[in-house]
């Protein structure tokens, strides 16, 4: 077996082209645990460093037969971890915004969906309150609140005088806040 030692780097590439997988290995030895220094020093991850090198020398590999050094080989191999390790942190930086921007998503959707069923519990003790009302200040009101008749209409579909709707009327928003008062703001506040 020749000893690809004392090979230089156009060398090794002419029997990588070729095929050569100690030609591949030799080089592999001779760069790897500086790129993958190089690829630490910018990332600070082994394993991503890891990671840098090793699609390196896979694309090297993959791409031996169309290959020609244009530069020097450690020119080209640092330039190629340099790429990949850029294109990983704008990966990441795209994939953050992505998190993030998803993350503000739920976060809206938790506040109104929140917010909704909070809604949802008010008008539910509102309604409560409004159906434990004595039965004739109950009739009035929800006329006036779930009808929108005015209090003369009130009075004429009633038979009462228009002073006794406004009368029950008044009277069923006061207990309604006394009621309710504390409930809501608790609900709002808490």
């Amino acid at each position: 077996m020749d000893s690809y030692t004392k090979h230089d780097d156009f060398q090794l590439m002419e029997l990588l082209r070729q095929g050569n997988e100690a030609a591949f290995t030799e080089l592999f030895n001779r760069y790897n645990r500086f790129l993958f220094i190089y690829a630490f020093k910018k990332l600070q991850d082994k394993e991503e460093a890891k990671d840098v090198v090793q699609d390196v020398f896979v694309s090297l590999w993959n791409g031996r037969k169309e290959f020609t050094l244009q530069t020097t080989l450690a020119g080209y191999l640092y330039t190629s971890v340099r790429n990949k390790a850029l294109n990983l942190f704008r990966d990441k930086n795209i994939n953050a915004k992505y998190l993030n921007s998803l993350q503000q998503l739920l976060d809206k959707s938790d506040i109104q969906t929140d917010h909704l069923v909070r809604e949802k519990d008010i008008r539910m003790l509102i309604n409560k309150e409004i159906a434990a009302l004595p039965p004739k200040m109950r009739e009035v009101f929800e006329l006036r609140k779930n009808a929108f008749l005015s209090n003369k209409e009130i009075a004429q579909q009633l038979g009462i005088s228009e002073q006794t709707v406004a009368t029950h009327i008044k009277r069923a928003l006061k207990m309604l806040r006394i009621r309710l008062g504390l409930v809501i703001y608790l609900l709002f506040f808490i």
